[in-house]
């Protein structure tokens, strides 16, 4: 491999061969100059430079002038800032002409060689640990997910899971991420055993902390009607389809201005689909009894129209019955740019409320975009690019330029969803009539014929509290990977979906979803 070669500038640098000779040892090359003008040459015509001491304080030229100079014709390349000069807006000058360290004289060679590991060494030091980190916590992990875990301890197995996914994402560390990738689908096995075997007790338990899961239909009573605040307004704000992993690429952006007070997971109800998990999260009731209590408000998948239209009625009933004053609250649903700057624009005015809920849906355009779109298909090829164009979005997003105008105000954001998405990869050819449904995580319809190791299938549904479209129809939900297709042109459709992004069935991210809550700083 070849050398890294070092350059070295300080109009002193006779005085530093000891640390020269010390780095040669070391198997570096060291190139010395004594001056700003020769460092700047050095750089210009010799493209092999990895990496650039530069003292401070020379004649002729200085340190900052020089370093100016470096970074107009090589921005990439590290320079170490070496100085005897302690004051704070030398130091503040050089952080922010982008130096990689700073350096006080006299400097050992220690110090020097520490620099460089972190310098040249640093990826390669950082993927070799996380690997060695990953490959201890391996096994732990395994004998968790097949130790009979409850809902909490599913929860935290999950957290684990994703913060493993999130190192290995930074260190690029292919060979342990495939192997993550395997214990995952391994947790989503057991997990979808563990939803088939609990969630009819689950619901028949409702209101039990120990015997159950805060669900969709009590998030609002259980943790967020809690938070409301006399002194602050809250604004709630529910992303589509938000994974756990996906809060965590955005929550850096979001800790620039807000403190979380609270990080917590609850579990979307089946289907874990917008029709049925976000109505039941802002009816406070399960889909059966929104259809029993609200019938006007409520449309089976068979029936025509919106299924979520009446979300602001849905929420506003269940405020009245929840609370015994006026609660001040106003609800928004984002689903294209115009609304999205108007909420921009409009966002102060939604400081005079109790609760204001911000319903975006970008998350949820983005999933069925990437199925659609042979483009997004390949900017989002991945996990990893899903996250990635997740992050990218928010970044840029009106919604976030919102949030940064009232920072500064003294609020609360709660963000949550309604239900995340799996990648899937698993055909599992279903058999049913005309009226049965198109999702691919899940099937509602009569006398449907699949293979029933694939799926969690509730024939009964109101001991699921979901409604009948048909006196006999029944239920399946996908279990892992898997995505169900007819018969009909087999495989195209197994072409043109699999890989893709969809919700619906039962999986730890499809289920297992993030309630975050953040203080302005």
């Amino acid at each position: 491999m070849d050398k890294i070669k070092i350059l070295w500038a300080d109009d002193e640098i006779d005085l530093l061969k000891p640390q020269v000779m010390f780095l040669e040892k070391k198997g570096y090359e060291v190139i010395t100059v004594t001056n700003g003008h020769d460092a700047i040459e050095e750089c210009e015509n010799y493209n092999d430079i990895d990496v650039v001491f530069l003292d401070e304080s020379m004649p002729g030229i200085t340190g900052l002038e020089t370093l100016a100079k470096i970074k107009d014709s090589s921005p990439h390349l590290p320079v170490v800032m070496i100085t005897k000069n302690e004051e704070e807006n030398v130091m503040e000058e050089a952080l922010g002409s982008q130096i990689t360290d700073y350096l006080i004289k006299p400097v050992n060679p220690n110090q020097i060689l520490l620099t460089l590991k972190k310098i040249i060494d640093n990826k390669r030091l950082v993927q070799e640990k996380t690997s060695s980190d990953y490959q201890q916590e391996f096994r732990s992990i395994l004998m968790e997910i097949n130790s009979g875990l409850d809902y909490f301890q599913w929860g935290d197995v999950y957290k684990k899971i994703i913060n493993w996914e999130l190192k290995l994402d930074a260190t690029q560390t292919t060979e342990m991420a495939d192997i993550l990738s395997m214990q995952k689908n391994e947790a989503n096995t057991e997990f979808s055993k563990f939803v088939e075997n609990n969630y009819l007790s689950w619901i028949a338990n409702d209101g039990n902390p120990e015997q159950a899961p805060v669900m969709s239909h009590n998030l609002m009573r259980e943790m967020i009607f809690p938070e409301l605040d006399d002194d602050r307004p809250t604004i709630m704000l529910l992303l589509d389809n938000l994974r756990f992993d996906q809060w965590k690429v955005i929550e850096p952006i979001m800790g620039e201005l807000f403190r979380v007070e609270f990080e917590d997971l609850f579990y979307s109800i089946l289907p874990t689909s917008t029709q049925y998990s976000r109505n039941a999260i802002f009816s406070g009731l399960m889909p059966l009894d929104i259809q029993k209590y609200y019938p006007e408000w409520w449309k089976n998948d068979i029936d025509k129209g919106g299924k979520n239209l009446f979300e602001k009625e849905l929420l506003a009933a269940q405020i009245d019955r929840t609370f015994r004053k006026d609660i001040k609250f106003d609800y928004i649903k984002i689903t294209n740019v115009h609304n999205a700057q108007k909420l921009q624009d409009n966002i102060h005015n939604y400081l005079n409320n109790d609760l204001t809920v911000i319903v975006y849906n970008f998350i949820d355009m983005l999933s069925h975009a990437r199925t659609e779109m042979e483009v997004l298909k390949e900017l989002a090829g991945d996990e990893k690019a899903y996250r990635s164009l997740t992050r990218s979005w928010f970044i840029n997003s009106p919604l976030w330029k919102a949030l940064q105008q009232i920072a500064d105000k003294n609020i609360q954001v709660i963000v949550t969803t309604d239900h995340g998405t799996i990648r899937v990869n698993t055909p599992s050819k279903v058999i049913g009539d005309r009226e049965t449904t198109t999702n691919l995580r899940y099937k509602v319809g009569k006398n449907l014929q699949y293979d029933s190791k694939d799926v969690l299938e509730i024939r009964n549904p109101e001991k699921a509290l979901l409604p009948r479209p048909n006196v006999s129809s029944a239920f399946i939900f996908a279990k892992e990977d898997k995505f169900f297709l007819y018969p009909n042109n087999y495989n195209h459709y197994n072409n043109y979906y699999k890989n893709t992004f969809q919700h619906g069935g039962i999986s730890l991210e499809e289920v297992v979803v993030p309630i975050v809550k953040l203080i302005s700083k």
